[in-house]
């Protein structure tokens, strides 16, 4: 038992190789699957190369970007103490791992989508099969890349400024290692930004500039061959839905492990690991949740075309976080001491575990909130399915009014969980329940990948008519596979709000300030503006897209009235140049907002100082993450109303189908939705996150007095290779009085 006390640390990356090894068996599962026939493939081929020109021309910029903040960071890491020149090499690494996840995301998406199609052939249960496995890699590439690479990295920069200096445990050294850490998350979250806003323009783009003339003007079905945007609307799924969805998550995996392990560096804790058990905690949690969610992978199947997809998918996902909750108990009793103390707020290890459940518990209630919101056949989306009867103007008002109800219930979930994370464990007790919120990352993922895969088949049926039932089967799946990408945003979301409060806490720790008092008037006046740029950041992203979309829908129109034939199926449309209009708009358009994140904090903090720093964060993170909620649950609903239609609307006893003028509100309704759902509501967490990460790393810069130290409050002198017998009595007396909760 020892030599797994004393080893642990490494046995936390294994737990990444894992996840890795079983996205590479899945993967070459889903590529032995059958490809269907030469039109297929050729389609499909379209859509992978329109996806890697795109990656590929968004890498390039990023490089630039990369270089030139590595560059900045290695520079500001030899002013101060408390960081060094190693965090550019730790940037540097967390961007290549966090477009090197959304890679993975893409291309298992681009074999899985016409083997998903091919599958649906046969079954709805072997279409959902091919089209799940294909998300799990996603799910499973990312939770692994990330549980490899942050272990990995502590082990080394643990070994680096703390065991090699003699330092404290929860003294200066520590402090450096994560300090440094931090550069991984800032790379990860950066590239997750730029890549969630650029793909999500890519796609929108697309899919509006397909729909107002494909559907609206020219009135042919959805994904038809015929018009010249819908390869670029395929492709659009890929890169937006899944390469920045991936590139997102995996951002919020990281920073909201480093969150929680920042805070565990200020306990002092009498464990048998050094003294280090609150910061490996949050990393053991996340391998376990990793492992777990692989296991519950292999139960999600349906076996008839009557039984429910998302039933399956509500299964494999409650499975895996019972497990995770369960296995996380054992990892509370078997790490941690029975005592530990943050900032004078006194806790036991039983606190520790009631806050992960509360990260639970909040994140399944978040989930099946917004999928009430945005699902088929419930009250909200049948409210605007019933507007649509009247018009584009009330099915628009209906959309509205729908996404703002929507944050009620999640505000009032995620307020009485940070409140109950805090009572029982202080500010490590709201960082512990965001780790445990996202321990089962890759099984949310998983499901929430599935849904781009399902809608990429319905375009490859589509384009190639085949027979109508299989474009049942994969609407069947794409209809779920919006639910599900909701809740995924909702849950995103509340993960973003836990997480930056823990950021935040560690933010004013570190930059020696005790409070934010926003009785001063610049703490009040940064409120305000942090309150703001949300909104500015959003006007900037759906902007875009409507210039993109104004160019896409220009070059439809001229293609349908210059190249005679396209509507006989005698003419090839020009995909290429729709695809190069919204890879060109997306590469442009990503550049501001990225910026506004990332310069912001710095403009501010070294101008204004950290309180009113402090301020401008607190006012993004409501401002962000009720923006976001209201954003992705109208986009939500208002695709599922558009569609009801698919199936057959029921409005006043009679039934409505496509091309009816209730169904041409309902894609109004969409179109508008799109960009909603799609671009700037998912990169409201990225956001929240991303300007926390960039406080978090300038608070030495900016410190107006020391950072707080465990052991300058609480004497201690725990040394890096004390190992505690775990019989002895650990009576020791603390100087500091706590402060006791109950």
């Amino acid at each position: 038992m020892d030599l797994l006390y004393t080893n642990l640390i490494y046995l936390i990356p294994f737990m990444g190789v894992i996840g890795i090894i079983f996205m590479v068996l899945k993967s070459q599962w889903v590529i032995k699957q059958d490809a269907g026939d030469e039109n297929m493939q050729q389609l499909a081929g379209y859509i992978a190369d329109g996806a890697m020109a795109f990656l590929k021309a968004e890498w390039k910029i990023l490089s630039y970007f990369a270089a030139i903040t590595g560059a900045l960071l290695f520079w500001s890491g030899t002013l101060i103490e408390t960081s060094s020149w190693v965090i550019s090499i730790s940037f540097l690494i967390g961007a290549f791992t966090s477009a090197l996840a959304g890679y993975i995301g893409m291309r298992i998406a681009t074999k899985a989508n016409v083997r998903t199609t091919q599958a649906a052939k046969t079954s709805l249960s072997k279409a959902f099969k091919v089209a799940f496995t294909g998300g799990s890699v996603m799910g499973l590439g990312v939770a692994g890349l990330a549980v490899l690479g942050l272990g990995s990295l502590f082990i080394v920069f643990y070994h680096m400024y703390v065991v090699q200096t003699g330092s404290s445990v929860n003294g200066k050294g520590m402090e450096k290692a994560l300090e440094v850490l931090a550069g991984f998350s800032l790379g990860a979250e950066s590239i997750a930004l730029f890549a969630r806003v650029g793909g999500g323009i890519y796609t929108k783009a697309a899919d509006v500039g397909a729909d107002l003339v494909g559907k609206v003007e020219a009135g042919i079905p959805e994904d038809d061959v015929r018009n010249p945007a819908t390869i670029a609307d395929n492709v659009g799924d890929n890169v937006g839905d899944v390469a920045g969805m991936g590139a997102d998550l995996f951002g919020s995996y990281v920073a909201t492990i480093l969150a929680t392990m920042v805070l565990g560096r200020e306990i002092v804790s009498q464990d048998n690991f050094g003294g280090i058990a609150p910061i490996l905690l949050p990393m053991l949690i996340a391998g376990l949740g990793l492992l777990f969610s692989i296991a519950s992978t292999y139960i999600v199947s349906i076996k008839k075309d009557t039984d429910s997809v998302l039933t399956a998918l509500n299964l494999g996902n409650w499975t895996s976080i019972i497990l995770t909750a369960f296995a996380s108990y054992l990892a509370v009793q078997w790490l941690l001491p029975d005592t530990m103390i943050i900032r004078g707020f006194s806790f036991s290890k039983d606190d520790v575990f009631y806050a992960i459940l509360v990260g639970l518990v909040v994140g399944t209630l978040m989930s099946m909130i917004t999928e009430y919101y945005t699902a088929m056949n419930k009250r909200p989306v049948r409210s605007i399915v019933n507007q649509s009867s009247t018009g584009h103007a009330t099915n628009i008002i209906g959309g509205i009014s729908v996404g703002m109800e929507s944050t009620l219930l999640p505000v009032l979930v995620l307020a009485m969980g940070i409140y109950g994370s805090h009572y029982f464990a202080g500010l490590y007790g709201v960082a512990i329940a965001a780790a445990g919120m996202m321990a089962t990352t890759a099984m949310q993922l998983a499901i929430d990948a599935f849904g781009p895969i399902a809608d990429n088949a319905g375009g490859i049926a589509e384009m190639s008519k085949l027979p109508h039932e299989v474009r049942e089967r994969t609407d069947t799946l794409d209809a779920v596979g919006n639910t599900t990408a909701a809740t995924g945003k909702g849950f995103a979301i509340a993960s973003a709000a836990l997480t930056s409060l823990a950021l935040f806490a560690a933010f004013v720790g570190i930059a020696g300030i005790n409070s934010i008092d926003i009785y001063k008037a610049n703490v009040l006046a940064g409120l305000f503006v942090g309150g703001m740029i949300p909104y500015i950041f959003s006007s900037l992203a759906i902007a875009a897209v409507g210039r993109a979309a104004m160019d896409m829908v220009q070059e439809v129109r001229r293609q349908f009235r210059e190249i005679p034939g396209i509507m006989e199926y005698k003419a090839r449309p020009e995909y290429e140049k729709c695809i190069a209009i919204s890879t060109k708009a997306s590469i442009r358009e990503m550049m501001l907002p990225g910026a506004i994140a990332l310069i912001v904090p710095v403009l501010v903090g070294f101008t204004m100082g950290p309180e009113v720093l402090g301020g401008v964060l607190a006012g993004v993170t409501v401002s962000g993450v009720l923006l976001g909620m209201f954003q992705s649950n109208a986009g939500g609903a208002w695709d599922n109303a558009k569609k009801s239609f698919e199936k057959g609307a029921i409005i006043n006893e009679e039934t409505f189908y496509k091309n009816s003028d209730p169904h041409k509100a309902s894609v109004t309704g969409d179109t508008v939705g799109d960009p909603f759902k799609d671009t700037s509501g998912p990169s409201m967490n990225i956001l929240i996150k991303l300007m926390s990460i960039v406080s978090l790393i300038i608070a030495p810069h900016i410190a107006v007095g020391p950072p707080y130290h465990a052991a300058t409050s609480i004497e201690k002198n725990h040394t890096i290779n004390r190992i505690i017998d775990k019989n002895s009595s650990n009576t020791e007396v603390y100087n500091a009085a706590p402060v006791v909760r109950k």
